[in-house]
């Protein structure tokens, strides 16, 4: 009896260190990446396309996002954001209309531009591509947003917060998403290469 009773114990006990050396040998190796919130009153979403010559400007102003981002942990860094199309705003309210109309967006059916991250690498110096699945309007097509990490620092206003920047500039293809249609498909008033330029203000959550 006594040696039954010892060699559960035994058991027991080794049960126990085995699950508790699991426990720690985790806890020691889980780290995530820093979740970060976008500052939108000093952020951009902005772009450019040529009317005929002239290159015509403009920007979204509503957009959501998700953001996992450390240089040091990219396996579980990911870049995730959804741009509603109604906020399109060229400086010209007429323009912004037609933009989000069947000529072109088709807000009503298709509100928002998303993009999700599949993959995030790095270039070297700071600089990286996500790489994952942009969507406008019905289709999906893999892409590459390249990225430079501008900086990270201790917000000097927010206890225990830190302040990153990042800059990207990319092309896209509109007519690759239907982004113009009918006579609007034609490049020769709308140029097909839009210019796209990201400047972020982030601010640290975790």
């Amino acid at each position: 009896m006594n040696t039954s009773r010892k060699l559960f114990s035994t058991i027991l006990v080794l049960l126990f260190l085995t699950a508790s050396g699991f426990t720690i040998l985790n806890n020691s190796t889980t780290v995530n990446a820093t979740q970060w919130e976008i500052d939108k009153a000093h952020s951009n979403i902005s772009f450019e396309v040529n009317h005929f010559f002239t290159a015509v400007s403009g920007q979204f102003n509503d957009y959501t996002s998700e953001v996992y981002f450390d240089p040091e942990n990219l396996d579980e860094s990911s870049i995730s954001v959804d741009i509603k199309v109604n906020s399109i705003d060229t400086d010209n309210e007429k323009r912004d209309g037609h933009l989000q109309s069947d000529d072109f967006f088709n807000a009503a059916e298709y509100p928002s531009i998303t993009f999700e991250s599949n993959e995030i690498i790095s270039k070297g110096n700071n600089n990286f591509v996500a790489i994952g699945t942009l969507t406008i309007k019905d289709t999906s097509t893999d892409f590459e947003i390249p990225f430079t990490l501008l900086g990270v620092q201790d917000h000097p206003m927010r206890e225990n917060t830190k302040v990153a920047g990042m800059e990207s500039l990319f092309t896209l293809d509109r007519t690759d998403y239907g982004v113009g249609v009918d006579d609007w498909a034609a490049t020769t008033v709308v140029g097909d290469e839009v210019s796209v330029k990201l400047a972020l203000e982030l601010n640290s959550s975790n």
